[in-house]
């Protein structure tokens, strides 16, 4: 059986969900529908019109890719254009596009763990945060036989998760008392008669991306036709997403050979290195995509280089002369999710049996040659 388009987009959004995104970034489905069942996901950096070839030889339905192919509202689509060419294509052959940027930049195991990973740099910080997820005290009233198993509903929805603790809750018993109205359809008592009902309350915490799931499975599993319940914001932190990551490697490298491993690890024809070639590297900065402007958040973090793309000359200076070296092996480093994302995919793919595979797009879409 293949998974439906939303299936698939529920899965990747497992691994980049969509709330941890930068403001304004353009993620989400770009073309095409969901609305129907997927076959083969390709998996690509970039859509241009060889990617689109590629898609329709292996017969996808669905792209999944990190750079979006509309960035602004289009005024107008002409077909005789670039663009206009490329989104004809794909809706002639009804493939549907998504784009999972910076959620797939900031998220845990995602982009810039990848690259951290492949660079050897360890014990790995976020370079800066983007986005802290609010938590809230949700408590609830639960008959005493039903407890169990409204505490495994919502703690298996994602609640209870404090710092490396999960599974956390509280739990009290007492007495509840309630008379069923009019019209009602009690689980425990009688219209127009006090009911004293034996009950627990449970107590755990909610981070506000699950808030919705969470109340959604106590509610499927509460016997009660009226639950009572409340939550409480928190000034407690939840998670926190951020963009980059800087660790320590660990052995400390000379500039040069560091570039070289950059260069080897994530498969690049060239890099630019600003600084001294021999210039020590105990600790080190990377982030995808353009993250030059990030090289004082790389400075306070104490690295002594920052691996990104697209650095521009003035930023270059900047940064050298407050003794932050850079490594730039341009924007299609960020290739490394393509093979990433979709081993992750078929994983969850085929935990669920389903016939839907996920490929990563074989072309390079490299625009920089060395001449």
């Amino acid at each position: 059986m293949f998974a439906k388009g939303q299936t698939v987009i529920q899965l990747m959004e497992q691994l980049a969900p969509k709330h941890v995104a930068m403001e304004g970034d353009k993620i989400g489905l770009q073309l095409g529908t969901l609305q129907k069942e997927i076959k083969q996901v390709l998996v690509a950096l970039d859509v241009n019109m060889e990617v689109v070839e590629e898609a329709i030889r292996i017969g996808a339905d669905l792209i999944i890719a990190h750079h979006a192919i509309i960035f602004r509202p289009l005024a107008q689509l002409q077909t005789d254009t670039p663009a206009g060419r490329l989104y004809e294509k794909l809706i002639k052959h009804d493939i549907a596009v998504y784009i999972a940027h910076t959620n797939l930049d900031v998220t845990e195991g995602g982009m810039n763990d990848w690259m951290a990973e492949a660079l050897g740099i360890e014990s790995s910080d976020s370079l800066e945060d983007v986005h802290t997820d609010k938590l809230f005290k949700l408590v609830v009233f639960v008959p005493k036989d039903h407890h169990q198993k409204v505490l495994d509903a919502v703690l298996n929805a994602g609640a209870g998760h404090i710092g490396n603790y999960s599974h956390c809750s509280f739990n009290i018993e007492g007495y509840g008392t309630f008379v069923p109205g009019e019209g009602s359809d009690p689980f425990l008592g009688q219209q127009g008669k006090m009911e004293r009902a034996e009950e627990i309350r449970l107590e755990t915490i909610v981070p506000n991306s699950l808030r919705s799931k969470v109340i959604q499975a106590m509610l499927k599993n509460h016997p009660y036709e009226e639950v009572a319940y409340d939550l409480y914001p928190m000034d407690l932190k939840g998670r926190t997403f951020g963009l980059g990551r800087v660790g320590k490697l660990k052995e400390p490298t000379a500039l040069g050979e560091f570039a070289e491993r950059v260069k080897k690890e994530l498969d690049v024809p060239f890099v630019r290195v600003v600084g001294e070639l021999d210039k020590p590297v105990r600790k080190a900065a990377v982030i995808g995509g353009s993250g030059g402007k990030y090289w004082r958040s790389a400075q306070f973090r104490g690295a002594d280089v920052l691996v990104t793309g697209d650095v521009d000359y003035h930023t270059a200076q900047d940064a050298l002369a407050a003794g932050v070296a850079f490594i730039d092996p341009g924007h299609n480093a960020e290739k490394i999710m393509k093979v990433k994302v979709a081993e992750w995919l078929q994983g969850k793919l085929s935990e669920m049996r389903s016939d839907t595979k996920a490929a990563a797009s074989g072309v390079n879409t490299e625009v920089f040659t060395v001449r």
